[in-house]
């Protein structure tokens, strides 16, 4: 009876998705048929050209270009998210403070601070790195601040008890502690720190899945701005339902 419903829920799941992913699919087409190949491909025409694209090879250097610069981004903006949240988190004054400041700071609009990213890097890799972390780091920070904030006090008043060193203090305490909450703020980051890159590739650079979809959107190549958009919505798509599964287990287990 214990191992039954576990595959009985992965059963009704799989069936929700079937019929989420048949609701989406009828109505793309019903959006093809209303607007016509000017507005939007249909979908076994968009997955035709999809793998057509992939077979020829055309696509891999721009994927290889966005991946690369995505993949340093969002390890900045994890590495200095965690770092900063568990800081502010654990020194009270300093997170009332940086709290308002930041949640400001991620509420204005990033596209107006690409040129200021422009002037520091210049185009190419080193603004689309930088812009990609921009999106990612503040949302990261602040679900760890809020993580480490919720910690039990016992636990931090038994470490200074035993007078643990604050690097210490972080890796073995407040870390393990506030991994659930870390981890939310890493999945969420992940999605912003990718839309970044994206953006950064589509205003300043000269490869890359942004840099295409910008040319195809002034040449109204459909098939080609179809095509992309498929192309990361199953990554982003995918990414995310593997790290929500992780994140549910945590949350669970914590």
């Amino acid at each position: 009876m214990k191992t039954a419903l576990p595959q009985a829920g992965l059963g009704a799941r799989a069936f929700d998705f079937a019929v989420f992913a048949g609701l989406v699919l009828a109505v793309w087409q019903l959006a093809h048929v209303v607007g016509g190949e000017v507005a939007m491909t249909s979908p076994l025409g968009t997955l035709v050209f999809t793998a057509r694209s992939i077979a020829s090879g055309e696509l891999w250097p721009h994927f290889e270009a966005t991946l690369g610069a995505f993949a340093i981004a969002y390890v900045l903006a994890a590495s200095m998210g965690v770092l900063a949240g568990a800081v502010l988190g654990y020194h009270r004054l300093s997170g009332e403070v940086a709290e308002p400041v930041l949640v400001a700071v991620y509420s204005i609009p990033k596209v107006t601070l690409y040129p200021i990213i422009l002037l520091f890097f210049g185009i190419g890799i080193g603004a689309e790195v930088a812009f990609g972390a921009l999106h990612g780091v503040i949302p990261i920070t602040l679900f760890t601040m809020n993580g480490v904030r919720n910690i039990k006090p016992v636990y931090i008043k038994a470490a200074r008890t035993m007078r643990i060193r604050p690097y210490d203090l972080l890796r073995t305490v407040l870390l393990p502690a506030t991994l659930p909450e870390v981890f939310t703020g890493l999945r969420v980051g992940f999605s912003l720190t990718l839309i970044g890159t994206l953006l950064s590739e589509m205003f300043g650079s000269r490869r890359g899945i942004g840099f295409m979809l910008m040319q195809a959107i002034g040449l109204h190549h459909m098939d080609i701005i179809m095509s992309l958009t498929f192309l990361l919505v199953m990554f982003a798509l995918m990414a995310n339902a593997a790290m929500l599964v992780i994140d549910h287990r945590l949350h669970r287990r914590a």
